[in-house]
């Protein structure tokens, strides 16, 4: 292994590509796990792992996949390990806990993180990898293992489903 910012075979050595990827890591974590604080952890928790499996990866693919794959699989591995605790499970503890913003585009903008909080994670995962993060339908399908037609199809539902939430006052909540 060669150290920070020394070249492999005469190219860039991924340790130096790590860097650039954490903003696009930390807006899909907070996407897919909605708490921001939570993001940060996953995120550092991703680099760790990436940082000491680094002989694992493949020079020549693309490190930010094989980034995003080991958040998404941190944070199932979480998932299925937290849902069986329950604290708060209708959040009420929490709204009280949040005072009211009095600034219109910061509620809908909560609106709008409300609503993408209710599609289903492949969707919200889809959606937030190919319109917010600007991966290609190709490099989303690869991370979250799916065919690229899938990854369309989940894209569209979740677009679908987003409008008739934020459209809709009787589904906000």
């Amino acid at each position: 292994m060669t150290d920070e910012g020394s070249t492999v075979s005469g190219r860039q050595s991924p340790k130096v590509d790590l860097i650039p990827a954490i903003p696009s890591l930390r807006a899909f974590a907070v996407s897919i796990c909605g708490n921001p604080d939570r993001a940060d952890d996953l995120v550092q928790e991703t680099l760790v792992k990436a940082w000491s499996s680094l002989d694992s990866f493949e020079e020549g693919t693309n490190l930010t996949a094989w980034l995003f794959t080991i958040l998404r699989n941190i944070y199932y591995s979480e998932f299925r390990k937290r849902r069986r605790e329950t604290s708060d499970p209708d959040g009420e503890y929490a709204a009280g806990l949040i005072a009211p913003d009095s600034q219109e585009s910061h509620m809908e903008f909560q609106d709008f993180r409300a609503a993408l909080q209710k599609l289903p994670l492949d969707q919200r995962e889809a959606l937030i990898l190919v319109a917010a993060s600007g991966m290609s339908y190709e490099e989303a399908a690869e991370i979250c293992d799916c065919a690229p037609g899938t990854m369309k199809s989940r894209v569209n539902r979740a677009r679908n489903r987003l409008a008739e939430l934020m459209a809709s006052p009787t589904e906000k909540s």
